[in-house]
Formats: C-alpha cells, sequence, structure tokens
C-alpha cells in the first residue's frame, strides 16, 4: 500500500522537477545504497512509467533489507520517565510544595522518634489508628502555614511547605534510621513535587486538579488531608523506585537474550542465575505483599471521604496500571530465569553423566590391564 502511494506521488514528482531521493527518503524512511542513488540519477532520462516501475522495485529490495537488518538488532523499550513537577524558588501566594523522597526499604519509626525529640526542632505525633507513619510538626514557624513531615515505615518521607535547604538536612538526619538505603542518584531521581492550595470557603472538600495541585478543603486542622494525599504520594515515588530497579534488572539480563537468538554459550553461572532469581522474587515480594499497591489500606475503610480521596490521587498516579505492568514484566522476566536455570541444570546433569561414563570407563581399562596381565603370566 505504501509503494502504491510512492507511486502516484511520483507522477507528480517528476512533472513538477522535485527531487525524487528527498521525497522517497522522506516518504519511507529508509536509507539507500550507493547503488540506488546511480539508479535515481538517471530516472529523469527514462519515460514516466519506466521510472515508477524501476523506483518501486528498487524500494522494495531496499525495504526488504532493511526490515531483517533492523530485526537482529532488537532493542527492549526503555521506561519513559513521567515528566514531574519543578521545585520553584519564589513561591507564589497561596501555593504551597510538597515533596516525597522514598530513601530506603524502611525506617526504624520507633529509634526515629527518639531522634525527632533529641533534635527538638519538630513535635512528632501519631495518626490514630495507624503506627506505620510518624506526623511530625517543626516548633519554629517561617510562615503561616506549618511546615509538616509524614515519616512512613516504607522508607519514604513526605515534606509539606519544606524548603530545599531543610529538605536536605532531614535526608541526612534520616540516614541514621535507614534500613537497606538506597543510592542517592536513585533517590533524587525518582523523587516527586506537587503543588498545594487551600480552596475557596464554600468547598467542602479536598481533591486533586486535572493539572496536579493538591486542593485542600478549608479548615483549621487538615492532617488527615495531608496524610491521605502524602500516603498516595508515597506509594508513586515507591513504585517508581521499584521501576528503576527492574527496569536496570531487566539491562542487566539483556545479553542473555543475544546470546540465546545468537546460538552463543550463555555467560551465566548457576550461583548467578540463582541471585537473579532471588532478586526478582525479592521484588515481587516487596510490591504484592508487603506494601498497600495493591489494596486500600485498612485504615480509610471508616472513612468514605479520605478513601475516595485516597483512591483519586492513586488514580492520577496510575498505581494500579504501573503495578500490573510491573508484574507482567516480572512474569516474562521469571521465565527467562526459569530457562536458563534449566538450561544449566541441563548442562550440569550432562557434565555428571559424562563423568560417571569416564570412571566407568578407566576402571573397564584398568580391569582389561589386570586381565591381560594375568594371561600372560
Amino acid at each position: 500500500m505504501a509503494f502504491s502511494r510512492v507511486n502516484c506521488l511520483l507522477l507528480n514528482v517528476v512533472k513538477n522537477n522535485i527531487q525524487i531521493v528527498q521525497i522517497c527518503r522522506s516518504f519511507a524512511n529508509i536509507r539507500f545504497p550507493p547503488t540506488t542513488f546511480n539508479l535515481i540519477s538517471n530516472l529523469k532520462k527514462l519515460p514516466l512509467k519506466n521510472t515508477c516501475t524501476i523506483l518501486h522495485k528498487e524500494l522494495s529490495t531496499v525495504k526488504s533489507s532493511s526490515i531483517h537488518d533492523t530485526i537482529s538488532s532488537i532493542q527492549v523499550k526503555k521506561r519513559v520517565t513521567r515528566k514531574k513537577k519543578i521545585l520553584e524558588e519564589e513561591e507564589k501566594p497561596g501555593i504551597f510544595n510538597v515533596v516525597a523522597f522514598a530513601t530506603a526499604e524502611e525506617y526504624d519509626l520507633e529509634k526515629l522518634v527518639k531522634g525527632l525529640k533529641e533534635q527538638n526542632l519538630y513535635e512528632p505525633k501519631e495518626i490514630k489508628n495507624n503506627t506505620d507513619v510518624v506526623h511530625a510538626v517543626a516548633k519554629y514557624r517561617v510562615n503561616e502555614e506549618p511546615r509538616e513531615i509524614f515519616f512512613f515505615r516504607e522508607g519514604s518521607v513526605i515534606l509539606w511547605n519544606i524548603t530545599d535547604l531543610e529538605s536536605g538536612n532531614i535526608l541526612n538526619f534520616l540516614r541514621e534510621y535507614e534500613e537497606d538505603s538506597y543510592s542517592e542518584r536513585l533517590v533524587q531521581s525518582e523523587s516527586e513535587i506537587m503543588n498545594y492550595k487551600y480552596q475557596s470557603a464554600d468547598k467542602t472538600s479536598s481533591c486533586i486538579s486535572k493539572e496536579g495541585d493538591f486542593l485542600l478543603s478549608p479548615g483549621p486542622d487538615k492532617t488527615l488531608e495531608k496524610f491521605t494525599f502524602s500516603n498516595a504520594i508515597m506509594l508513586n515515588v515507591k513504585l517508581g523506585v521499584w521501576e528503576a530497579s527492574l527496569e536496570k534488572y531487566i539491562d542487566e539480563i539483556e545479553f542473555v537474550t543475544e546470546d540465546l537468538k545468537r546460538g552463543k554459550k550463555i555467560r551465566m553461572s548457576r550461583e548467578a542465575v540463582l541471585r537473579k532469581h532471588g532478586e526478582l522474587f525479592a521484588l515481587r515480594h516487596y510490591m504484592n505483599l508487603s506494601s498497600d499497591v495493591l489494596d486500600t489500606p485498612d485504615f480509610y475503610w471508616d472513612n468514605e471521604d479520605l478513601e475516595n480521596l485516597y483512591n483519586q490521587v492513586c488514580s492520577y498516579f496510575c498505581i494500579n496500571k504501573r503495578t500490573k505492568v510491573m508484574n507482567e514484566k516480572i512474569n516474562h522476566c521469571v521465565e527467562l530465569i526459569e530457562l536458563l536455570s534449566s538450561h544449566l541444570s541441563d548442562k550440569h546433569h550432562v557434565r555428571l553423566e559424562w563423568m560417571i561414563i569416564v570412571l566407568i570407563m578407566v576402571e573397564v581399562f584398568f580391569e582389561i590391564v589386570h586381565y591381560i596381565d594375568r594371561f600372560v603370566h
């Protein structure tokens, strides 16, 4: 169908003396070999009908050869980084920043509370019926809007109305209470910055706007609404870290698919394959069993408004869809690792069988030598 359109286009191209090489290159998006350029240079000397026939044949040859060249070097599609907001140095009146970081697999909240009290800069508080989060409020105010922090046991921290310099100090403070810390590059690259503001007095419920801003309902105490927003954005940054880890894992085993496709020897030992298997199951465990990405936390069962707000923010960050995609990718990686494990196990069994055969042959050889020795004497 594409070449029939090329023929129709060439009817106008030759009549209007437009360069055929440029039109075909932009239309078919292919690279011409030197022989094609020699052919095209003589096209204007031929009749129009012959021109279209020759070009059709040449384009078909070039197109098919380029397809076969491409198949041998298929590249895995990389994760597209979602555009994020940038922390603005000059804050607009009535608009504040909320920043989320995932710095480790888990925080020791009990020791963290003691550390906050010793530091005496933030007052730690508890969220009712939730022991997996610590809410800290700054004792010294800079402006009318309070500075608040939510520390989640899952290894994430959400900073409300905190400056960039102060957030760096908080991240340094957290290092002492982290378990299985992430790299600084990963923490910064997968962080999330959002804006929040208060709605007018006629609005009664908090929500998230189409632009991605948190809109808080007016009132004296917005702790639960902020906690709900924080809980959802915490899942977002945590899922981002897992996605980055999975992409790194895929890059590390990409050479295996190339070796299998080319029939080369597998350059992984049984121990390395076992470690890769363990990494996959650990990632799947963190995502599906140790977190709330697959289900709404029990905290929201008694408050329908907060549950709707939580689901709304999760929907904005596409938590369910991204989790499903990650599980699909993990399943494909598991299939590849199981294939490698099975192949290496078969090679190991074959090696053991050959060793047994060689030992039997050695034993037979010595028996023959003993028999000859007895026969001679």
